[in-house]
């Protein structure tokens, strides 16, 4: 199932990557792109979106 995020406070590659990672965390498989610019990351992933979005939040990330 297709997902989109506001994800505020990614600035850097490595907000990216520790969101990648949260992601992955919760599903292995997930498919991710993330638009650090425009704060949208967008995931394919068979997991809820209350799951993906408090593993988000747990790396710091506010998310909407």
């Amino acid at each position: 199932m297709q997902q989109v995020f506001e994800v505020q406070g990614m600035t850097c590659g490595h907000c990216e990557r520790a969101v990648t990672h949260a992601i992955q965390g919760v599903n292995a498989q997930a498919q991710i792109k993330i638009d650090r610019s425009a704060n949208r990351v967008e995931v394919d992933s068979s997991a809820s979106r209350d799951a993906l979005q408090a593993a988000i939040a747990e790396e710091g990330y506010k998310v909407a």
